[in-house]
């Protein structure tokens, strides 16, 4: 309602008196209609204009013209029953011998004025656009939309929603501020957890989910959300996307979220019905310091008020209702949930993503591929990008310029990688093993190549022969690879054959834990000669 100015006021109520209807002054002051009516209701000028005359006076114009026929302005309503007679004849709408042509254009989406324009122009409609809009507005009329009961079994279904908390001091500011007010309400029982945050993040609405399974001591089958970005990426009809972080939060609890439908709050109900008899109930008229102050005032008014309440539809105690669900909500898992953020990185041409300043392996992904990265606390897990499956993990580096790459993923660089050649000369004999070990003992890095050598023999000769060949090279103290491809080039393969040239392998061990030894042996002969002598004596 618009508030008048003085002049105003009894320049309308001026009028009034005069017997000029609420619509009249509206038109003619440009004022709401309402607005018009609220001030005659205040000045009691309506119960003027309804007073008869008195006995032997006959109630004249204000201007001393002909009476004025004293009535209810607004008209009072019509009996039960009246509104589906059709009304008299001098008080039908202009508009009613086109109805059909206006419910048509009507039922086309089409505004008043365009109906007014065509009515004019087809039909030579000779009343106001009011008397459109007016009838415009009778057809538009829809019946009251009609609600299904949604019941759910006990633990089935949790429902979800932010609304505002009361006014609480902002440290940071020293002023008053709304925080949001997060609630989850199981929809059986209607048992409620309410807490309140300054900001909401990816990380938070999860933790607050996970407080909520706390408080509960269980989590429900399915969670019934809003499509907010915290909770839904990509809002869909069919097939909604969820937030990675929110989605692993529930895996990892085993609920299932169910996402109302975009513009269908009706869905979830029961938790908007909770936020507004928050609202109203328990923070209505309240200021408080800090939030911790206006949580545990929450959790107060939900033990001692909300939970102890006669629910108004089920006709029964909140806190009753909720001892009958808590067996059936799930298990809670030992350790909570390990919380990350998921972003998408490149792989470079050394096989490498960079995360913040340092650089992880990313093989065997494709370079110039875009991955999945999750970044936890102590470690990060880079996926493939349409599986989702792990394919490398790495301890996240604190120095800046830092790699961190598995010896697998590594290009092959003889100048560097002395343990990869040395343990591709274990795989081929000890001996082979022993004598590259030698090598790099004399020269260092120098020798390399000849352990890169020996090493690539194995592509020409076997691996038998080339261990026979290093034993014969180790044992004369050889300085270099080419001894060894000397004696495979000019020894028969008869003489470097395994059985003819023993190695340590095949070589009978002389002591060994079961093997007596050779002392025991002659005492023994000893004593039994001793024995055999006294005998025969």
């Amino acid at each position: 309602m618009n508030v008048l100015k003085p002049h105003e006021r009894e320049q309308i109520l001026t009028l009034l008196r005069a017997g000029m209807s609420a619509r009249q002054i509206s038109r003619r002051m440009g004022f709401d209609r309402d607005t018009v009516a609220k001030y005659a209701r205040d000045a009691g000028v309506w119960a003027e204009r309804a007073k008869p005359a008195s006995h032997g006076q006959v109630a004249t114009g204000s201007d001393g013209g002909p009476p004025e026929v004293a009535s209810q302005n607004p008209p009072p309503r019509p009996p039960d029953g009246g509104a589906a007679k059709r009304p008299p004849e001098h008080a039908r709408s202009a508009c009613e011998p086109h109805r059909a042509f206006i419910e048509e254009q009507v039922g086309l989406g089409r505004n008043a004025m365009a109906i007014y324009q065509d009515l004019v122009d087809q039909f030579g409609f000779k009343a106001a656009y009011n008397s459109v809009k007016r009838f415009c507005r009778h057809l538009r009329r829809r019946e009251p939309e009609k609600f299904d009961i949604l019941e759910y079994a006990p633990g089935e279904e949790a429902q979800v929603d932010y609304g505002q908390g009361a006014p609480t001091l902002d440290p940071k500011t020293g002023r008053y501020r709304t925080p949001r007010l997060f609630v989850m309400t199981l929809k059986y029982s209607r048992r409620s957890f309410r807490k309140v945050i300054w900001n909401s993040s990816q990380e938070i609405w999860a933790q607050l989910h996970e407080e909520a399974f706390r408080y509960f001591g269980g989590a429900t089958q399915y969670v019934v959300l809003d499509n907010l970005k915290e909770g839904v990426l990509k809002p869909d009809i069919y097939e909604p996307e969820l937030n990675p972080v929110y989605a692993a939060m529930l895996t990892h609890y085993d609920v299932v979220a169910d996402p109302a439908r975009v513009r269908d709050p009706n869905r979830k109900g029961t938790v908007e019905s909770a936020i507004q008899h928050t609202q109203s109930t328990a923070l209505k008229g309240r200021k408080f310091d800090s939030l911790e102050e206006q949580n545990e005032f929450l959790m107060h008014w939900e033990e001692r008020w909300a939970a102890p309440r006669i629910h108004g539809r089920v006709k029964r105690q909140v806190e009753e209702m909720f001892q009958e669900e808590r067996p059936h909500l799930k298990r809670l898992p030992l350790t909570g949930m390990r919380y990350f953020k998921q972003e998408r990185r490149t792989v470079w041409d050394d096989g490498c993503i960079q995360v913040g300043r340092c650089y992880y392996g990313a093989s065997p992904l494709p370079i110039a591929s875009e991955v999945v990265v999750r970044i936890y606390a102590l470690e990060i897990e880079i996926l493939h990008p349409k599986s989702l499956l792990i394919v490398r993990r790495h301890a996240i580096k604190t120095r800046p310029g830092s790699f961190s790459i598995e010896d697998r993923d590594r290009i092959f660089n003889p100048s560097r990688d002395t343990h990869r050649l040395l343990r591709a000369a274990h795989e081929i004999g000890p001996y082979t093993e022993k004598l590259c070990q030698l090598f790099f003992k004399r020269t260092g890095r120098t020798s390399q190549r000849s352990i890169q050598a020996v090493v690539s023999m194995a592509r020409k000769y076997d691996k038998a022969r080339i261990e026979a060949a290093c034993r014969m090279a180790y044992e004369r103290r050889a300085s270099s690879s080419r001894s060894v491809r000397l004696i495979l080039e000019n020894t028969t393969e008869s003489v470097l054959k395994p059985s003819s040239l023993e190695t340590a392998a095949t070589r009978p061990a002389q002591t060994h834990e079961l093997i007596r030894s050779s002392e025991e042996y002659a005492d023994l002969w000893n004593w039994a000669t001793k024995t055999t002598d006294s005998k025969r004596g």
